[in-house]
């Protein structure tokens, strides 16, 4: 089994600013949210713990269990580039987040790879283990496609979920994956 934990709340998220790569920590409200799923877990026995390095999903990692967490850079959220700490609203309809060239933005297939390269891992070196990901939201939704498969109609958005929110997945794959040109 592998079960995903998108972090808890920062203030960053209740301001609706773009995070990234930008380490931001867990604000009181992301703490209770990551106690309350630690709760909901708790009876569950992970093998395994594996985290993003950035504070937002290492600190809810460190709530949820009091294993060894493993950090992987490949865990990370994509980077917004000269985006990052800004406002949703104030570049909302004005760039194009699946072009590269554009302000350093990571390309969104490098994205994606890195995604499918680490849950390809995970399900190769870890069958048949109890397995928690702790992460974030740009991660969560490609990590369902790797599970699920991409959405039937092709909105993204329907994939997306709430900090803390938890995804508990067997480990086969689904993923057919497309290929996005930028």
């Amino acid at each position: 089994m592998i079960c995903i934990v998108r972090h808890g709340q920062t203030d960053w998220n209740v301001e609706g600013r773009y995070q990234g790569r930008c380490d931001t920590h867990l604000n009181e409200v992301g703490i209770m949210q990551a106690r309350e799923i630690a709760s909901k877990i708790n009876n569950k026995k992970f093998d395994v713990v594996f985290s993003s390095p950035l504070k937002r999903a290492y600190e809810t990692a460190q709530i949820l269990t009091d294993q060894d967490i493993i950090v992987d850079d490949r865990l990370m959220e994509r980077s917004n580039g000269d985006f990052e700490g800004k406002l949703k609203t104030e570049i909302e309809g004005k760039i194009d987040f699946n072009d590269p060239s554009e302000n350093r933005i990571e390309n969104i297939n490098d994205f994606r790879n890195r995604i499918e390269d680490f849950f390809l891992d995970i399900t190769k070196n870890y069958k048949d283990k109890n397995v928690l990901v702790v992460t974030h939201g740009g991660v969560c939704i490609y990590a369902r496609c790797f599970f699920e498969g991409e959405p039937l109609d092709g909105d993204y958005s329907n994939y997306k979920v709430s900090n803390c929110e938890y995804l508990e997945y067997e480990q086969k794959v689904k993923s057919k994956r497309k290929i996005i040109n930028v």
